[in-house]
C-alpha cells in the first residue's frame, strides 16, 4: 500500500522513472528534466558512513550531488557545501505548545548534526520550522510560538549547533518584534558559524490565495533584500511566496548574492507544478545557486476553517510534498528529496559557476535596466497608461461577419 504523500510507492519523480525505465532512457529522460552539469549529469557526492547509517536509524532520506566549474588559471575554485532540512512536525498540534517545540528542536537536532557530519558549510531550515503551519487557522493562539529573532529560544538552539559545526545556519520562525509593539512578522535569523547572529531578513511577499491568506499573522517584510556575506559566500533568503516574484529574485542578486535560499510551506494541490519550476528558473536568470525547501507531511488542526476557495469547512491545508532541492545557474539541478519523508540535501557547489555563467550568456550585460527603470517609475503613476497599439481596423464597419 502506497504512504500518503508518495507517488504510488515511490519518493520522487526522478525514483519513480528510474525504477521503471531502461538505464539508456531514463539517461535521456533525465538529462532532459534536470540539465547536464559541465556537459554531463550532475556528480553524485559520496557522504561518510556515519550519516547514511543515521539517516536510516532516523528514518529521513538523504541525497548529496556536486556542481563542478571549469578551472580557471587566476581564481582559484570556491568549494562550498551548503544543505537543506525538510521535516515534518512531530507531535500532533493538539498537544502542548511547549511539548511541540521541544520536540521539533529535537529532531532538528539530528539532522543538523548529521548535515555537520556531512560537512555542509551553510545550512537552511525550512519555513517557520520551529512550529505547526498555522498561520491560515486565523487563530491567534498560535501567536503563542513567535520568538525575539535576537534572544528567543530558538535563535539560541541554532546558534549552538551552528558553533558546533561550524556552519553558518538560516533559521526562519515566526518573529516577535519586542521593540515595535510585539508585533509578528515571518523571518530569517541568519546565524553565523561562530555562533553570532549576521542578520535577519524578513518575508517581502505574504499570499492570499485559498487557505494562504497570512496576513491575519504578519504583513509583507520591511528588511529589502538584503545579502549577507559570510565566510562560506553571500547568501541571501526569498522567503515562500517571495518565489512566485521574478523582480524579488532579481533584486537578491543584483545586491550579490551567490546563494539564495527559499524556505517555503506548499501543498501539492496548490503548487506543485510550479515548484519544480520557478526556483531552478531563478537560478538561471540571476546566474546563482538556489536551495528551495518545503515541510513535509499533512497536519491536522483541532479546529475547521474555511478559507477563498471555496471548499467546505477543514482541518488541514493538504500534503506538504517536500520534494526539496538544489539549482544551480548553468540549468542543471539535483533530483528531490522525498515527497513524504523528512530530509537532509547536500550539495558541493564552486561558486565560480556563478560568474562563469554571467560571462557566457551575458544577461546583466544585454539587460536594459535604464528601460525597465522608466517602465517602472511610470506603471506606478495613478495616470499610467499600457503601452498597446490598437489596430485600427478593428474600429471599422464589418463586412460579412469578417473583420
Amino acid at each position: 500500500m502506497a504512504v500518503e504523500g508518495s507517488l504510488q510507492g515511490y519518493e520522487s519523480v526522478q525514483r519513480l522513472l528510474s525504477d521503471n525505465l531502461p538505464p539508456h532512457l531514463f539517461q535521456e529522460v533525465n538529462r532532459v528534466l534536470l540539465g547536464y552539469n559541465g556537459g554531463k549529469a550532475v556528480d553524485t557526492l559520496t557522504l561518510p558512513a556515519s550519516v547514511t547509517k543515521e539517516a536510516q536509524s532516523g528514518n529521513f532520506d538523504v541525497l548529496a550531488y556536486r556542481f563542478n566549474a571549469a578551472p580557471e588559471q587566476l581564481r582559484k575554485p570556491r568549494i562550498v557545501r551548503i544543505g537543506l532540512i525538510q521535516n515534518a512536525i512531530v507531535l500532533p498540534t493538539t498537544d502542548p505548545y511547549e511539548r511541540q517545540m521541544n520536540a521539533i528542536r529535537d529532531r532538528i537536532r539530528i539532522l543538523v548534526d548529521a548535515a555537520g557530519e556531512a560537512g555542509v558549510n551553510v545550512l537552511c531550515l525550512q519555513e517557520a520550522w520551529t512550529m505547526p503551519f498555522a498561520f491560515c487557522t486565523r487563530e491567534k493562539s498560535w501567536c503563542e510560538f513567535a520568538e525575539s529573532a535576537e534572544n528567543g529560544a530558538s535563535t539560541k538552539f541554532i546558534q549552538e549547533l551552528a558553533r558546533k559545526h561550524n556552519m553558518v545556519i538560516v533559521s526562519p520562525i515566526l518573529e516577535r518584534d519586542e521593540a515595535h509593539g510585539d508585533i509578528l512578522w515571518n523571518t530569517a535569523v541568519i546565524v553565523g558559524n561562530h555562533g553570532n547572529i549576521i542578520g535577519k531578513h524578513r518575508k517581502n511577499h505574504i499570499p492570499r490565495v485559498g487557505d494562504f491568506n497570512e496576513s491575519t499573522y504578519y504583513m509583507e517584510g520591511n528588511t529589502g533584500h538584503p545579502v549577507f556575506e559570510t565566510e562560506f559566500g553571500k547568501i541571501a533568503v526569498n522567503i515562500c511566496y517571495g518565489r512566485h516574484h521574478t523582480l524579488n529574485w532579481q533584486a537578491f542578486g543584483m545586491n550579490g548574492a551567490e546563494i539564495v535560499f527559499n524556505p517555503s510551506a506548499t501543498v501539492g494541490e496548490l503548487s506543485e507544478p510550479m515548484w519544480p519550476i520557478e526556483a531552478r528558473n531563478a537560478a538561471i536568470a540571476n546566474t546563482y545557486f538556489v536551495g528551495a525547501i518545503n515541510r513535509v507531511g499533512t497536519e491536522h488542526f483541532p479546529n475547521a476553517f474555511t478559507s477563498g476557495d471555496g471548499k467546505p469547512e477543514h482541518k488541514d491545508f493538504g500534503h506538504f510534498y517536500g520534494s526539496s532541492y538544489v539549482a544551480s545557474p548553468d540549468a542543471s539541478c539535483t533530483p528531490s528529496l522525498s515527497r513524504y519523508r523528512d530530509g537532509l540535501m547536500v550539495a558541493e557547489c564552486d561558486l565560480n559557476l556563478c560568474q562563469q555563467v554571467k560571462d557566457k550568456w551575458g544577461f546583466r550585460l544585454t539587460a536594459r535596466y535604464d528601460a525597465y527603470a522608466k517602465f517602472f517609475s511610470d506603471y506606478i503613476r495613478p495616470d499610467f497608461k499600457p503601452q498597446v497599439i490598437k489596430d485600427l481596423s478593428l474600429d471599422s464597419p464589418k463586412e460579412n461577419g469578417l473583420h
